[in-house]
């Protein structure tokens, strides 16, 4: 779609061929994705399934600081959460599976009144405040006699799945968590929820004074966050078995989150993807060095804030002018026309796309 304006010397576009291309190009690869376990061995599949894992919790934390402005140092709560409920649910005679959609969608129920109170904080506040909430929610965890303190607990239901039944649905699971709320994400931000998270990250004060609902769509954002950490939360449980809530409350979680986006290319839609698919190559490639692998992380994480803060995607928007996902516009100028300003405030020469 496109329209002209400014007497035809300039060209309001949404789709390219490009982007169009892509589109198909990804709907076909979660095709044969899902067709996976017909032909893959075991162990991709489980090495998939982590992926798939990994980049649901890039996706939220982009969703909730990339675009919302909310920098979370806290989200480990709701993956801590996400286990624990559907482990209770399970336990409570709930098929294994539908248990961990349920207790996702509890998680996220019960992020509703935690956003009440945190959301009326900012900035730093907020990112401790996070890690304020995961530590409680992870001593209240500890106090319930099934899981045994630190000691935790096991999901043995899937023990009445076959290894080879466990590891396809889990895959299936993951596969579908993150397809349905990559283009769940997607579609939100091309709409108006978009551009009302994307004004109150730049400015709060001045989104309210257009009329944004600030609070409404930090809180719509927060919980839909909170929903989709609460369901990596619960496959990942799914895939180790075993719950011990010091390992799915841990800060790491954030850490890793924050990698991913910062790497990837925070606030933009397709670095997050890219962020998830480099960490999960370094962590297959270098995870068995413990603390070594920890600390190289933080170091490339302050690399990447200091020299790329754009992130590896950001700067291949920036110089080549790749929108293949986009959320906003592309304005086209003709060539001869005076450079123009794009929306974020950049010169642009012209012909050049920018979002």
């Amino acid at each position: 779609m496109s329209t002209q304006a400014d007497a035809g010397s300039i060209t309001v576009k949404r789709w390219t061929g490009a982007s169009i291309a892509t589109v198909c190009m990804v709907l076909a690869a979660q095709v044969v994705l899902a067709l996976g376990p017909l032909f893959m061995s075991a162990n991709i599949v489980d090495r998939l399934t982590t992926l798939f894992i990994y980049g649901t919790l890039a996706l939220m934390w982009n969703a909730l600081a990339g675009y919302a402005g909310l920098v979370s140092i806290g989200q480990q709560a709701f993956f801590g959460l996400g286990a624990y409920a559907a482990v209770r649910l399970a336990n409570a005679g709930i098929s294994v599976y539908p248990a961990l959609l349920l207790g996702a969608v509890l998680v996220a129920v019960v992020s509703l009144p935690i956003s009440a109170f945190m959301l009326r904080l900012r900035a730093g506040e907020f990112a401790i405040g996070m890690w304020v909430v995961a530590e409680l929610a992870h001593l209240m965890v500890n106090l319930d006699t099934l899981i045994n303190g630190e000691t935790g607990t096991s999901l043995i239901e899937l023990q009445r799945y076959t290894a080879h039944d466990r590891r396809v649905y889990t895959y299936w699971a993951a596969l579908a968590t993150v397809v349905v709320l990559g283009w769940l994400v997607y579609l939100m931000l091309r709409g108006r929820l978009g551009s009302a998270a994307q004004a109150i990250r730049d400015n709060e004060e001045a989104a309210a004074s257009i009329g944004v609902r600030v609070f409404a769509s930090k809180r719509l954002i927060f919980v839909l966050s909170a929903f989709g950490c609460a369901a990596a939360g619960a496959l990942w449980v799914a895939t180790s078995i075993t719950f011990q809530p010091k390992a799915y409350f841990s800060v790491q979680w954030s850490a890793y989150m924050i990698f991913m986006v910062l790497v990837g290319g925070i606030g933009t839609y397709e670095g997050p993807i890219v962020g998830a698919i480099l960490f999960f190559t370094v962590e297959a490639l270098f995870g068995a060095t413990g603390v070594a692998y920890l600390i190289g992380l933080g170091a490339t994480a302050m690399l990447f804030a200091l020299l790329l803060p754009r992130g590896i995607w950001g700067e291949i928007e920036r110089r080549l002018g790749w929108r293949l996902l986009p959320i906003g516009y592309q304005l086209e100028f003709r060539a001869g026309d005076s450079p123009q300003r794009d929306r974020a405030g950049e010169t642009t020469d012209a012909s050049a796309p920018t979002q």
